[in-house]
């Protein structure tokens, strides 16, 4: 396999990227075993404690199963291959537009979900996250850690578990970038404009309108940040929820 010594000083982090690559590229595939810890720390060139601290992570992120006495196995279900998945593509060029595209398609039917499913309390708590945006944004943060939420309760009220495992591995990966774009001079407050319609229209029970209310917010994000030359679909820049 083609894993290489680790240099960086937080040598966890560089052996979690190196094994969610090799997952994403699928060198391991549901239901293999790892590599012994003795024999991932002689291939990484780093210590045993390294390495186990690692794999601990591999674990809550979902993405390995740990048996005692048995050694580590790559998980099973979707969350095992989206995220690695997700962070390998934002390295490619002009991926940005193909998760936009992918992106409005799916989150105007989550929002019409929602629309229909969403529980008072649920929408209770949007409407205290959204509070929480706008008083981040009068501080003159962007906003991030509460526009992230937002659209995480969004789609946990759907109840459709795929879903949300799309969702966060999708959310998660573009934290960074969003959290760039979101200090772009107008934008947290249009970011916050767009949620307030989204939950006006799920206040309502309007699934149509929720619809509608999700590709604007999409769209506009997306004309503001991507900004792409006419008639073309190459285009560079960050995403942003």
């Amino acid at each position: 396999m083609a894993l290489r010594a680790v240099k960086k000083r937080r040598v966890h982090e560089e052996i979690i990227a190196q094994i969610r690559r090799q997952l994403a590229e699928g060198r391991w595939k549901s239901g293999d075993r790892l590599p012994s810890e003795r024999d991932l720390s002689e291939r990484f060139k780093v210590s045993r404690a390294s390495v186990r601290e690692a794999i601990r992570a591999l674990e809550s992120a979902g993405l390995v199963r740990i048996k005692t006495g048995e050694g580590t196995y790559v998980a099973s279900g979707p969350e095992a291959f989206l995220s690695p998945l997700v962070s390998v593509l934002l390295q490619q060029k002009d991926v940005y537009l193909d998760i936009f595209e992918a992106r409005k398609v799916i989150e105007p039917e989550i929002a019409a979900l929602a629309a229909q499913r969403a529980s008072p309390e649920e929408v209770r708590q949007m409407e205290g996250i959204l509070a929480e945006q706008a008083r981040q944004i009068a501080q003159g943060e962007s906003g991030v850690e509460a526009d992230t939420a937002f659209h995480s309760l969004l789609t946990q009220s759907t109840k459709n578990k795929i879903f949300l495992r799309l969702s966060d591995a999708i959310v998660d990966s573009l934290y960074e970038t969003r959290e760039r774009s979101l200090h772009v001079h107008g934008r947290p407050a249009r970011s916050l404009a767009g949620h307030r319609e989204i939950l006006k229209a799920i206040r309502a029970k309007d699934p149509a309108r929720a619809r509608r209310a999700m590709l604007q917010h999409l769209m506009a994000i997306e004309g503001n940040v991507l900004k792409p030359p006419r008639g073309s679909r190459k285009g560079g820049g960050g995403g942003a929820m």
